[in-house]
């Protein structure tokens, strides 16, 4: 059995391969090769932590295995890590023995990222210039980073919670030699590109507050009752996801679906667009939104090419199992 820890992960994982290997386990999934298992995602009753598991098996990666960890809102504070804690296990095949043991927390950031950003490449319009980021925290500097790798934006706009996070954007946009502005909701009407990451329970941005033209990815809704965007802007929009039955059940599609402003069929695999078989954006006017639920292959995918790297480069531990 292999063992990398979480410590190693950073100089193993890039943006590059964690958006290859999320693109390519969509694709997967929407060709039938690849599947997730249902979702455990459950509050314990010990320090208002959320913890759960995501798992999955991809056929033609011969990958198998599923993530463990969940959120605890007081790490931060009272323990000086971060909030979101995972480990993923990878196992073979073949036997069912385990094969690897991964660090996940850098894997969950950069595998999320990715996600949103393998939507902009397939759904955004090609002349997309202002990003906009709802959310300012942890992820959202993985998220920016990623997304500014996929078209020529020229400005960074910004919206949160709590204002004095707002700094954690602008040091990325400064990073990328773009400028930062601060906005309120109403000013996303300015964006072509809006993503959404969260842990809100209620709509934060309105139907109205959004632009003919631009592409949303709703990143922040992952669980029952979570809710980043008005279900209208659902009505308005093209609906992607990773998977549907997460996207109508834990994801933003849930409150669409359940008020019947959509059905189930109107939300589409963002794998369908990558494999050819769905043709993604139809105009320049058009509203896409993708879903971003979270899957388990995500996971397993990026912890499989670390690993690949990790032995190849000599870091992986092997212990007697």
């Amino acid at each position: 059995m292999w063992i990398v820890p979480e410590r190693e992960i950073a100089d193993l994982m890039t943006r590059e391969a964690a958006f290859n290997a999320v693109e390519k386990v969509f694709a997967a999934m929407a060709s039938n090769d690849a599947y997730n298992f249902p979702v455990v995602r459950e509050a314990i009753g010990h320090v208002d932590a959320l913890y759960g598991f995501k798992g999955g098996f991809d056929r033609a990666g011969l990958t198998l295995g599923l993530k463990a960890g969940g959120y605890w809102p007081n790490n931060l504070a009272t323990h000086s890590i971060i909030n979101h804690q995972s480990t993923v296990f990878l196992f073979d095949p073949d036997t069912g023995k385990v094969k690897a043991i991964v660090g996940g927390n850098l894997l969950t950031a950069l595998r999320t990222a990715a996600a949103s950003s393998v939507s902009i490449k397939h759904l955004a319009r090609e002349d997309a210039k202002v990003i906009g980021m709802i959310g300012a925290g942890h992820q959202a500097t993985f998220q920016l980073r990623a997304a500014l790798e996929q078209r020529s934006f020229e400005k960074v706009i910004g919206w949160n919670f709590h204002p004095e996070m707002l700094p954690n954007l602008e040091k990325v946009a400064e990073e990328a030699g773009l400028p930062f502005e601060a906005v309120e909701l109403d000013g996303m009407q300015n964006a072509d590109v809006i993503i959404s990451i969260t842990s809100s329970h209620d709509a934060i941005l309105m139907a109205d507050q959004v632009s003919p033209g631009t592409h949303i990815a709703c990143m922040g809704t992952d669980t029952e009752g979570k809710q980043e965007v008005d279900p209208a802007l659902l009505r308005r929009s093209a609906v992607f996801t990773d998977e549907v039955a997460q996207s109508i059940s834990i994801g933003e599609a849930q409150h669409a679906v359940g008020q019947g402003l959509i059905k189930e069929s109107d939300v589409n695999q963002i794998g369908a667009v990558i494999n050819g078989a769905h043709g993604g954006r139809t105009g320049a006017d058009q509203i896409t939104l993708f879903d971003g639920t979270g899957v388990g292959l995500q996971d397993l995918a990026v912890a499989a090419s670390v690993v690949d790297l990790a032995i190849e480069k000599g870091i992986a531990i092997e212990v007697d199992f």
